[in-house]
C-alpha cells in the first residue's frame, strides 16, 4: 500500500490527509473484484486523542469539517471548537466513499460493480490498519453513514468500542426504495440521451422532498405560484429544483446511482452487532420510519434507542444540532 499526505497544523489541530493505493484485488460483497483501488481519507484533531470515525449520508466526504474553510465541511453546524463535537477533544477520521462522486475509486462513466455498506466497513478497517490505529473510540454514523456504521459493528466488534447511529436501519424501509428506484431510473434514462446532469437534478429534487417533513413544508411553502412564460411555477417546486441544480453541478450521476443502489441493498444482521449502540430516530423521518428503527433496536444485543422531533425530518442530523447535543455529550462523556 502507498499514500500520498499532505500535513497541515493549525495549533493543537492537526490535519492528515492522502490517497491509500491498494494494490491486492479488493473483494466486494456482491460479487467482482476491483483492482488498484483507491482511498481519500482524512484525519484531523490533537495528536494521541482518541480516534472517532464520523461516516455521513452518500453526499458526504472526508471533509467532515475545515477550520480554514468553515463553510466546506458537511457536518459544520456540529463539528467544530466549542460545537457538539469538540474537535480540540478528538481526532475525526473520514474517508470518501467506495463508488460515489470524491476522490476514493468510482465509476467515471464506466460500468461499476454494486457496493455494499458491508464494503464500506472493510474499507474502514482496512484504513486503521494503515493508520496503526487498534481500536476506534467510536463510529458516528448518520443515515447511510449509520449503515456503514453497523456494518462496521457487525464485522469489526473488536475495532470499536461503540456506535452511535442517526436516522439508519438495520435494512432499508421499501417505499423509502420505490423513491429512490425512480430517482435511479429517471438518471439513467437522462444518461442515455446524454443530458446525466438534468436527470440528476429532476432526481436530487425528487429526493429533497423526502429528506424533509410535511411540517417543515407547510410552514415555507404555502404561498401562491407565480407566471413564468405563461406557466405556473410553485413556490416548493422553485426550491426542490433550485437545490437539484446545485446538486448536479457537485456530483456525478454515476456516482449518485452507486451510492443509491447500496442504501437499498443495505441490510445486516442486527442480531450479531455486539457493539453497543446508540440509536437516534426522528419521527418525521419519511426515509427511515420510526418503527423501523424500534423494531432494529429490539434485535440488538445492546442498544438504545432516543426519540426526538424534528420538521426537517431525514435531514436533522444536519440541522438538529442543539437537539442533538445532549446525546452526543453522553456518547462522549461530557
Amino acid at each position: 500500500m502507498a499514500d500520498q499526505i499532505n500535513s497541515v497544523n493549525y495549533s493543537t489541530i492537526v490535519v492528515n490527509e492522502g490517497i491509500l493505493s491498494i494494490s491486492n484485488p479488493f473483494s466486494l460483497y456482491h460479487g467482482k473484484s476491483i483492482d488498484n483501488l483507491q482511498v481519500a481519507w482524512r484525519m484531523s484533531g490533537p495528536i494521541n486523542s482518541p480516534v472517532i470515525a464520523v461516516l455521513g449520508g452518500i453526499s458526504a466526504h472526508r471533509l467532515v469539517y475545515s477550520l480554514d474553510a468553515p463553510t466546506q465541511g458537511w457536518w459544520r453546524d456540529f463539528a467544530g471548537i466549542g460545537l457538539s463535537f469538540p474537535i480540540d477533544r478528538y481526532q475525526v477520521l473520514s474517508f470518501d466513499y467506495l463508488g460515489g462522486s470524491g476522490e476514493t475509486t468510482g465509476p467515471r462513466g464506466d460500468a461499476f460493480p454494486s457496493i455494499s455498506s458491508y464494503d464500506q466497513a472493510e474499507l474502514l478497517c482496512l484504513l486503521l490498519d494503515h493508520l496503526e490505529i487498534q481500536r476506534l473510540n467510536s463510529v458516528i454514523g448518520p443515515s447511510y453513514g449509520g449503515m456503514v456504521a453497523l456494518a462496521f459493528g457487525e464485522r469489526h466488534p473488536n475495532r470499536v468500542s461503540h456506535l452511535f447511529i442517526m436516522s439508519a436501519a438495520d435494512r432499508t424501509d421499501p417505499l423509502s426504495t420505490a423513491w429512490r428506484c425512480v430517482q435511479r431510473r429517471t438518471v439513467e434514462y437522462a444518461l442515455a440521451q446524454g443530458q446525466g446532469e438534468q436527470g440528476l437534478q429532476l432526481a436530487r429534487a425528487l429526493a429533497m422532498a423526502t429528506y424533509r417533513s410535511r411540517e417543515e413544508f407547510s410552514e415555507r411553502f404555502r404561498g401562491l405560484p407565480r407566471q413564468n412564460a405563461g406557466k405556473f411555477v410553485f413556490p416548493i417546486e422553485e426550491y426542490l429544483l433550485a437545490r437539484g441544480k446545485d446538486y448536479a453541478a457537485r456530483y456525478k450521476p454515476d456516482g449518485f446511482l452507486c451510492l443509491s443502489e447500496s442504501i437499498d441493498l443495505h441490510c445486516i444482521d442486527a442480531a450479531n452487532v455486539s457493539v453497543p449502540v446508540t440509536a437516534i430516530a426522528v419521527h418525521q423521518d419519511q426515509l427511515v420510519p420510526i418503527e423501523d428503527m424500534r423494531a432494529m433496536v429490539k434485535r440488538l444485543p445492546q442498544a438504545t434507542l432516543y426519540e426526538i422531533s424534528s420538521h426537517y425530518g431525514h435531514d436533522a442530523f444536519l440541522k438538529e444540532a442543539r437537539a442533538l447535543k445532549p446525546y452526543l455529550d453522553s456518547l462522549l462523556g461530557e
